[in-house]
């Protein structure tokens, strides 16, 4: 009997100490739990841009078993749009979601961790920036910001354009107001347009009142659902200016710093997955986009030869005139250059497209 009720006693001990010692584990593993504040450039229930960060807060939050964890705030919901890598800088923000030239001010090489006039495509620039030296480059660039980026999605090649009028040859830009992001909008202001990169929300009702003659956003997908087919039904592609336009998750360097490693690496592979599933999204849903404006009688049309032969001419006047100006501008674009060169070569021999032009 006495060595029953010992037992009792040893086991009801036990008992207690596994209690507290799963309460103390508890407790620790609460207090782990880290939540960010995680602004973004763009409406955050847009398809593509928007659920490019929903996307990845997802993934971070399951992966880390709720460990690290973000609040989303939409565009201009906490910081102007154009203000995220700036709020990221300052440590306002943890991290933030963007794409890289809307920080262009700070320096005019981050254009090339978009997208740049007649640049590479979207497969392209994640080859260069995993293995040709582009990220090394990128952090480079964010290092004088104490920023750490990373690569979290592409639209795939965008839409130069929709128009309410017919574009026949380099005159009929001129005087044109035209929302316009990237160097793009600096080719363009040299044949006389009034190149205005206005925030997203901002495109349609400025279009519709007709404060602007002509509006470039993304593609199909975005550019439906942004209505900008109820203004003008003249819609120029393939797009000069972004032909992979690419989408990050920024992070403050000392945040990042503060992080635990496997959770730096899950942020890496949470935006690295993102990325696959972006495209694959703008990819799919472009194409149905893309049919059903055609059915509703959206008229897409090439620029004349002349144009792009303009356009292409302006661009490299842009970019020469910064390489001149910004010796890690021209660092990176030589490097861009030196990938975009014989990869252009090589898509022009193997690229499927060679057989589908000739069925």
């Amino acid at each position: 009997m006495m060595e029953r009720r010992k037992f009792l006693q040893c086991a009801a001990a036990l008992t207690a100490a596994g209690a507290a010692t799963a309460t103390g584990t508890a407790s620790a593993a609460d207090a782990e739990k880290i939540v960010w504040k995680l602004p973004t450039s763009f409406p955050a229930k847009a398809p593509g841009v928007g659920t490019n960060v929903t996307s990845f807060a997802r993934r971070v939050e399951e992966m880390s078993g709720g460990r690290l964890s973000f609040k989303i705030y939409s565009s201009g919901e906490l910081v102007p749009p154009f203000a995220v890598e700036d709020a990221v800088q300052k440590g306002t923000v943890e991290i933030g979601h963007t794409t890289p030239y809307y920080a262009a001010g700070k320096n005019p090489a981050l254009h090339f961790f978009s997208t740049v006039p007649f640049g590479m495509n979207a497969t392209e620039q994640v080859a260069w920036l995993r293995h040709g030296g582009g990220q090394k480059l990128w952090d480079e660039v964010n290092a004088e910001r104490g920023i750490k980026s990373f690569y979290s999605g592409n639209s795939g090649t965008q839409s130069a354009g929709w128009f309410k009028k017919e574009i026949t040859s380099v005159k009929d830009l001129s005087g044109l107001n035209m929302r316009i992001a990237g160097l793009g909008g600096e080719a363009m202001r040299k044949l006389g347009v009034n190149a205005i990169l206005l925030p997203p929300p901002e495109i349609f009702p400025s279009f519709k009142s007709g404060a602007i003659d002509a509006a470039e956003w993304v593609g199909p997908l975005l550019d439906q659902a942004f209505g900008l087919n109820k203004v003008a039904n003249i819609c120029y592609v393939p797009a000069f200016h972004e032909p992979g336009a690419a989408l990050c998750i920024s992070v403050n360097l000392e945040a990042w710093n503060s992080l635990p490693e496997d959770l730096q690496h899950i942020v890496e592979e949470a935006a690295l997955a993102t990325s696959v599933e972006t495209l694959a999204q703008f990819d799919y849903f472009n194409v149905q986009a893309f049919t059903q404006l055609k059915e509703q009688g959206v008229d897409f049309k090439v620029f004349p030869d002349d144009v792009v032969a303009a356009l292409k001419q302006a661009s490299k006047e842009v970019i020469d005139d910064l390489a001149k100006d910004n010796e890690l501008f021209k660092k990176v674009y030589e490097s861009y250059q030196a990938f975009l060169e014989p990869a252009t070569e090589y898509a022009n021999v193997f690229g499927a497209e060679v057989f589908r032009q000739r069925s």
